[in-house]
């Protein structure tokens, strides 16, 4: 950053260098898209409002927030629910491929890289009109490169694997609007994973997942099943306040061309924000080698003092002393049985009620089944989407004596303290995605586990007995025949009619009737044998119709 505190020089000199030097690169506020896991739009934009955004706006797995350059560096060092910070900086409409390059080629693009750099494009389409997202792509990336061959005789290169710029292009029905890329690779990666365990909880997830719960740093924190780490490590990030991009090694902003490197030192090394943690962050797991791996991240953090990581089943989870808040994601039965995944979802219940009183759990599964056999109430359900799985986040209050009571003293439930998120519309927005990606690939991705990702149950069919007939006012059926005489007739079963106005079934002797013996199948009263020789079903009357 620019110092002026060198107070011998004329006052209208330290005004000039504010005028040239500060207000274009600090004062002057810009449009940025911050991209985030589908469940924590809210949270992440609770984060801009206190890290100073203006103009927040939630969207679909993203929040649009308005800031200097100063405010962009800070959300890729600070956001722990950001997947990344999109800077977009041209929007138009365009109906075909071929428009967006023409419209791409007038870009002047080395405002924004040079001709050594190296470049990728990136596309996110919903659109009918466009129905090849990277061919999109392709059509941006050629109009960058013609751009560059036509004045200066040499394109650009292409890398894929390891950009220094990436370009992204969304497109919305007929929207389209340009983005550079100021994070680089996703911001879930903090650079302190050393190793992992097999399908390990995503950073961003975690971060979120705790900031959810409302933990904050101002009780002990337990996770009994923690793998690799990853949730006990961001609890402690979170209680020590300690910002997650520190242990990135670059940020995709510092090959810009506008890179300010004294001000993102400055935001870098300022430490004012940290906090002492005074109470314990605990990481179980059964797995010695699921020990080791989590000692091996927390020390690449520097939190290996702050956390105490040892080997332990749940089951032998001893009871606590001070109010203890759980946070887990216990297995969700890709790799276990169903006898024994239900199993142990009746064990993590049967802990929680002996070992956790005056405490709370959070426990994350896309299982309706393991939650059940948990056989606790939840006091709260929080749709998320852990990698494609759509799953809930449910909250555990453990009390020692009647429900009632616990409920109306001091700890009833506030909805304030809860993100106001409603799961229909969350289910109903990936029943969606499901749909459009069946549509384009004209197959569903994994069918077989389309049926065990749904919470809610079907609904028994209602007995007919049970339903009840509209009946306006003063008649006694809404079924009528012309005049004002129903179906029914006096003495007569209730049956359809036939074109002649006559039921099929008469209290005569002169029809026969379908007669039921007792244990035997359906006979005519006449005969003994049945009434189709080729099988055993019983052929349709003549002019009779199957109900």
């Amino acid at each position: 950053m620019h110092k002026i505190h060198r107070m011998n020089r004329p006052c209208c000199v330290i005004f000039v260098t504010l005028q040239a030097e500060i207000i274009p690169f600090l004062m002057t506020e810009f449009e940025m898209i911050a991209k985030t896991f589908q469940g924590l739009e809210e949270i992440l934009a609770k984060e801009l409002i206190d890290l100073g955004a203006n103009g927040v706006a939630i969207g679909n797995r993203m929040v649009s927030f308005k800031g200097d350059k100063a405010l962009m560096y800070k959300a890729n060092f600070q956001l722990r629910t950001a997947i990344r910070i999109l800077k977009p900086f041209l929007h138009f409409k365009a109906d075909s491929a071929d428009e967006v390059y023409e419209i791409c080629r007038k870009v002047e693009w080395e405002k924004y890289m040079d001709l050594s750099d190296s470049f990728a494009v990136d596309s996110v389409v919903y659109s009918e009109d466009f129905r090849h997202s990277k061919f999109v792509a392709y059509r941006v990336k050629d109009a960058i490169a013609d751009y560059f061959r036509d004045k200066y005789g040499k394109r650009p290169n292409v890398s894929v694997a390891n950009p220094d710029l990436t370009f992204h292009i969304h497109i919305s029905h007929d929207d389209c609007s340009l983005s550079l890329d100021s994070s680089g690779e996703s911001l879930h990666k903090r650079g302190y994973r050393q190793e992992a365990m097999e399908a390990p909880l995503n950073e961003v997830l975690a971060a979120g997942m705790i900031l959810m719960s409302g933990w904050d740093g101002k009780s002990d924190f337990v996770d009994p099943m923690c793998g690799s780490g990853t949730i006990p490590i961001e609890a402690a990030l979170i209680a020590k306040n300690m910002a997650p991009g520190l242990f990135r090694s670059h940020f995709a902003f510092e090959k810009w061309k506008d890179f300010d490197r004294d001000l993102f030192e400055q935001i870098y090394n300022d430490d004012s924000a940290e906090r002492e943690f005074e109470f314990t962050i605990k990481g179980y797991d059964k797995d010695p080698k699921a020990i080791l791996t989590a000692k091996r991240n927390a020390k690449a953090a520097g939190l290996l003092d702050t956390i105490h990581f040892e080997q332990r089943d749940f089951k032998d989870f001893e009871p606590v002393k001070e109010r203890t808040v759980i946070i887990t994601n216990p297995p969700y039965g890709e790799r276990l049985t169903d006898d024994n995944l239900l199993g142990l979802y009746e064990m993590i219940g049967e802990r929680l009620k002996h070992a956790l009183i005056g405490g709370e759990a959070w426990i994350i599964s896309y299982h309706y089944e393991c939650f059940d056999k948990i056989g606790l109430k939840p006091s709260a359900k929080i749709p998320l989407f852990n990698g494609a799985l759509p799953c809930e986040l449910r909250k555990y209050e453990i009390f020692d004596g009647r429900y009632n009571d616990f409920r109306g003293g001091d700890r009833r439930l506030k909805k304030d303290d809860l993100p106001t998120r409603r799961s229909s519309t969350l289910r109903h927005k990936a029943r969606l995605a499901e749909k459009e990606a069946e549509r384009k690939t004209g197959f569903a991705e994994n069918p077989e586990k389309t049926e065990k990702t749904e919470f809610r149950r079907e609904r028994p069919a209602r007995k007919t007995s049970e339903r009840k007939p509209f009946r306006k006012d003063g008649e006694k059926s809404f079924r009528k025949t012309e005049g004002t005489k129903s179906f029914h007739k006096d003495g007569d079963r209730s049956f359809r009619k036939t074109e002649g106005g006559k039921p099929f079934r008469k209290s005569s002797s002169e029809g026969k009737t379908f007669k039921k013996s007792e244990g035997k199948p359906f006979r005519k009263s006449s005969q003994s044998k049945p009434f189709s020789k080729s099988t055993s079903r019983p052929a349709a009357k003549k002019g009779f119709k199957k109900q």
